[in-house]
């Protein structure tokens, strides 16, 4: 074989070679991706999306905040259904205010960790992991609350380290299987939440909500997904009265 073929042979060879570790690194890369959104996995610790019973039983979450725009209306609205539900804050708006963080407290809602920031976590080290969880756990200690603090991942994203965090620390990550909003401009009017709503909804279901931000659209499908939820014999649980309708939700990673 000449020299020349030799090195055409060498240089095929190294472009198959890279041809194959760029197709793996997107591969790797989709999957990560892909594990990181998911909402019934996680490598390490617990995560519940929902809870399998055959009691029509939902739990009501919401996220973000507290803020004064969504606050107070919120907890109005769940009193005047006499309903228990699950509120997921963050460090941050909980420090500027925590007269709202009380509010629900002292309504008997149960709280939970949404992180300080609200940043997304999937590659964020875990030093930071652990300030962003601790941190707003201890405001939420501080302002009283006294029952199990789980934690939700902002945007339901994570990936290792905080899994792993999340694992060491024996807390559990809370996700959900009944996603009320798109955030896509004009698909989320009270009408499509609430249609949303009852095509996805099941026994056990865990439904997300926001009516801290946004334009209202949620706060005002709220009393009608209720109603509604009501009409077809469900009743309303806290996550944690929810858990314990079934150990089996326990969905080690």
């Amino acid at each position: 074989m000449s020299l020349k073929a030799k090195i055409l042979g060498q240089q095929g060879s190294i472009k198959r070679t890279l041809v194959i570790l760029i197709a793996t690194t997107i591969v790797l890369l989709y999957s990560a991706f892909q594990i990181s959104r998911n909402h019934q996995f996680q490598f390490f610790g617990k995560i519940i999306s929902h809870v399998e019973t055959d009691k029509k039983v939902v739990a009501l979450t919401f996220d973000d905040g507290p803020t004064y725009k969504g606050t107070e209306p919120v907890i109005e609205i769940l009193r005047q259904h006499e309903i228990k539900a699950t509120f997921y804050l963050n460090g941050r708006p909980m420090q500027q205010h925590p007269e709202l963080a009380t509010l629900l407290i002292d309504a008997g809602h149960e709280i939970g960790n949404h992180s300080y920031s609200h940043k997304r976590m999937v590659f964020m080290p875990y030093s930071d992991v652990a300030e962003e969880l601790e941190s707003t756990s201890k405001l939420i200690r501080e302002l009283g609350y006294q029952g199990e603090i789980r934690f939700r991942p902002p945007y339901g994203k994570k990936l290792f380290m905080l899994p792993y965090y999340l694992a060491r620390n024996d807390i559990t990550a809370i996700t959900w299987d009944v996603e009320t909003e798109t955030f896509n401009k004009g698909e989320d009017t009270p009408e499509k939440i609430i249609k949303r709503t009852m095509e996805s909804v099941k026994p056990g279901s865990i439904i997300l909500l926001h009516v801290m931000h946004g334009d209202g659209s949620t706060l005002k499908a709220l009393p009608e997904i209720i109603s509604r939820l009501k009409q077809r014999g469900y009743r309303f649980a806290t996550v944690s009265e929810l858990i314990e309708l079934s150990p089996k939700s326990l969905v080690k990673g």
